[in-house]
């Protein structure tokens, strides 16, 4: 699908939340990307980690990561939205990926171009040219 979109969510929530709530808060954000044509490729729960700075008291935090697929922008406002006003919900961050996939493959592509224009020097022609 030329028109998908390839996201990445990262949240954090409080470090004493229980884990049903965590679990919770993912089944909701699951069903509103189905809810909106969208898909979850992968979701990670990455346990208790430490913040690089405090927020809301808190020094650690528990991290979860899900990727997905969407076709429309108004699937990420909803599900930002939600985030915003769930409690145990410290921090977010969305990240569209697939702009900067093109991009990568762009210049990929671009390498192997001016790589196959310029013809490659032998060990042997580059020392007599050194030696001249």
């Amino acid at each position: 699908m030329a028109d998908e979109r390839y996201y990445e969510l990262i949240f954090i929530c409080r470090p004493d939340t229980p884990e049903p709530e965590i679990d919770k808060v993912i089944s909701t954000l699951q069903q509103t990307i189905e809810e909106q044509q969208g898909r979850v490729d992968k979701t990670e729960k990455w346990g208790v980690r430490k913040l690089a700075y405090r927020i809301d008291k808190n020094r650690e935090g528990f991290f979860v990561y899900l990727a997905i697929y969407g076709r429309q922008g108004d699937m990420i406002k909803e599900l930002e939205r939600r985030l915003k006003v769930s409690e145990p919900v410290l921090k977010f961050l969305t990240v569209r990926i697939d702009e900067e996939l093109k991009r990568q493959q762009k210049l990929v592509a671009r390498r192997e171009r001016r790589m196959a224009r310029r013809p490659r020097k032998s060990a042997g022609e580059s020392a007599t040219a050194a030696s001249s």
